[in-house]
């Protein structure tokens, strides 16, 4: 059985969002919430990470629709759709510069919002699928890499990278200093990323292997972070760890 795509609605108009609740519902879909605030939505994307969310941008409060997009993107890169009755160019430059899936223009009727979502969907579907998919935000270099982080590319030195964890659709860069967060799958990553220092040892984790602090039967650990080591990745690790 096909697992439902979870959408999570943020929209301060209860009206609108019960309305799109209903829709979303009809069509099939997961309605994990309604949220009406910018602080509220970020804590509830953070936490129980959707796989889209509908966001208004013209929110009421301390942050709108724009401000809690950025706020989420520093922690889960979720696919963000934009609603929005305000078309005004310099919202929409705003807007745009947090890298949102689409945009729903309101009024908007069942078939706009049914076919955004699709279209959507598709995106999402292809970044997961697409090993071979090109990133603007990963670039790969011999001894190095680039990322992008806070809108400009980061060298980072591969030998501080710890671990890489896959988050959705995204791959987290942990090292000794600070979280890189890219939109590339980790098999993308893995592709990309041939220095044989990094290993895959489970679905969701790639490892630096000189930085291993403990392996154990089935797990490692890497100051003090205890990462799952499947037995299908542990042959593999353990033959190259006799050659370092």
């Amino acid at each position: 059985m096909e697992q439902k795509t979870r959408i999570l609605i943020v929209e301060d108009d209860m009206i609108i969002a019960a309305n799109i609740s209903v829709q979303l519902s009809n069509l099939g879909y997961e309605v994990m919430g309604i949220e009406t605030r910018g602080e509220e939505a970020i804590l509830h994307a953070t936490t129980n990470c959707p796989d889209i969310i509908l966001l208004d941008i013209n929110l009421r409060g301390n942050i709108n629709g724009i401000e809690a997009a950025k706020q989420i993107q520093k922690y889960k890169r979720i696919p963000i759709i934009y609603l929005t009755a305000n078309s005004d160019e310099a919202t929409f430059t705003k807007a745009k510069a947090t890298r949102p899936h689409a945009f729903i223009s309101k009024p908007f009727n069942s078939l706009n919002l049914q076919r955004t979502i699709a279209l959507v969907e598709d995106q999402i579907r292809d970044k997961d699928l697409g090993s071979n998919v090109e990133s603007d935000d990963l670039e790969v270099l011999l001894d190095r890499i680039f990322v992008r982080h806070n809108g400009k590319m980061v060298k980072l030195l591969l030998d501080d990278i710890l671990y890489i964890e896959a988050d959705r659709n995204y791959s987290n860069i942990v090292t000794s200093t600070g979280n890189y967060l890219v939109s590339t799958t980790l098999k993308a990553v893995e592709n990309e990323m041939k220095n044989h220092m990094f290993l895959r040892v489970h679905r969701s984790y790639m490892v630096n292997i000189s930085k291993l602090d403990v392996v154990a039967d089935n797990h490692l650990e890497i100051s003090r972070k205890v990462i799952p080591l499947s037995k299908s990745f542990k042959e593999h690790l353990l033959k190259h760890l006799h050659t370092i």
